[in-house]
């Protein structure tokens, strides 16, 4: 079927020509908009009521600008068109960074039901212009306030290590299996609302902010070796990093964990080092909030650190040793730059241990959301040596 007929399914992929230049982008065919760039729209921009459409795209390959789609909740974390220093915030050529502004303080004015344009994710397949559909996206998300679902973050790039912002964002994806060429026509004459064919679960968020997220929750609890590792050059290069600056010594590691810990787990409120122990490594000990106000609550936990090769997985034995130091109605939290072997895993689900596992690719992941690239990952833990 042509592409200017298709409906769009999510998880699809869609195609072009194979001629190696613009003009095998296929999103030009299937919603009408141009051929370039991560942001696209239908419209005038950057004014939300003159926008019909807009459509997001990342290859989610850039190391300082992590894009990145959490199927299991629906969140997809997007990052703005100002990526390099130069320009203010909103100075950007193609106004994206002033189209977040204005989508999400649409989002947040209840006042705001007739019109908001639909949002359309894709990410890049790696073969030639391809895309996948990844959903139907709304801004902001049921769990975040107008002060955390678009947050402009500061970044240091260039020789002079030159200062610089660029926004955040949080969309929800929602739980639209299709989009059917009918609504998209509707959408491409300015009628998104007002269409029959509109999917309710969208109609909903616009009239009343209601979220209905497509998510997916895990079907594979135990990740086998080369899920908890990096899955791409760069991070397996700070990976490495991290891996020979503390492999001779652990106990600086163990402090670079707790560090990494506090990025996954921002409620935990102490954690101290504790005495070391026979076989050269030390636990960590500390507390996690749980709640708001008064009505919140502490809970223990204790931490072990492992800083492995990547060749050499954390076994049942030092699984074991982190389970034995558990006390009753505490949690662990097991850092390794390398990744929790297959028989471990398996014993640490079956038996529901309440163990985090903060292997290496999640480390990887974290400090490239959190940190930056490799020279600012550098820069992060050299601090950690002084």
């Amino acid at each position: 079927m042509e592409l200017t007929q298709t409906d769009l399914m999510v998880d699809k992929i869609f195609g072009g020509s194979r001629k190696g230049n613009a003009s095998d982008d296929p999103l030009s065919k299937l919603l009408g908009v141009d051929n370039s760039a991560g942001f696209r729209h239908l419209g005038s921009r950057p004014g939300i009521s003159t926008l019909k459409l807009l459509v997001l795209t990342s290859n989610f390959k850039n190391p300082d600008w992590p894009d990145y789609l959490d199927h299991e909740t629906g969140l997809f974390t997007y990052y703005g068109d100002n990526q390099k220093p130069g320009r203010e915030l909103h100075e950007t050529p193609r106004d994206g960074n002033s189209i977040l502004k204005n989508l999400f303080q649409a989002r947040h004015d209840y006042e705001i039901t007739e019109h908001i344009p639909p949002v359309f994710l894709f990410g890049s397949t790696g073969t030639y212009r391809d895309v996948r559909f990844l959903g139907l996206a709304v801004p902001g998300s049921e769990t975040l306030g107008q002060d955390d679902d678009l947050v402009a973050v500061w970044r240091t790039s260039g020789p002079l290590n030159e200062r610089f912002q660029n926004y955040k964002s949080i969309f929800t994806v929602l739980d639209v299996s299709v989009i059917t060429r009918e609504w998209i026509k509707d959408i491409q004459i300015g009628k998104a609302a007002s269409s029959p064919h509109a999917p309710k679960v969208w109609l909903d968020w616009l009239l009343s902010r209601k979220y209905t997220p497509l998510s997916a929750p895990r079907s594979i609890e135990i990740r086998d070796n080369k899920q908890q590792l990096p899955d791409d050059a760069h991070g397996k290069k700070i990976l490495e990093y991290i891996y020979n600056h503390f492999k001779d010594n652990s106990y600086h590691f163990e402090r670079c964990a707790v560090e990494i810990a506090r990025l996954m787990m921002v409620d935990i409120r102490t954690c101290d080092l504790t005495r070391p122990w026979r076989d050269g490594g030390r636990d960590a000990t500390g507390t996690f909030h749980i709640g708001k106000g008064s009505s919140s609550i502490e809970v223990d936990f204790a931490l072990e650190a492992k800083c492995y090769n990547t060749s050499s997985g954390v076994g049942v034995k030092e699984l074991s040793r982190l389970i034995s130091r558990l006390r009753h109605r505490q949690f662990g939290i097991l850092v390794t730059t390398s990744f929790l072997s297959n028989q471990a895993y398996k014993e640490l689900k079956a038996d529901n241990h309440p163990v985090v596992v903060i292997s290496g690719g999640d480390i990887t992941k974290l400090l490239r959301e959190k940190i930056g690239n490799l020279q600012q990952v550098k820069l992060w833990i050299g601090k950690m040596d002084n």
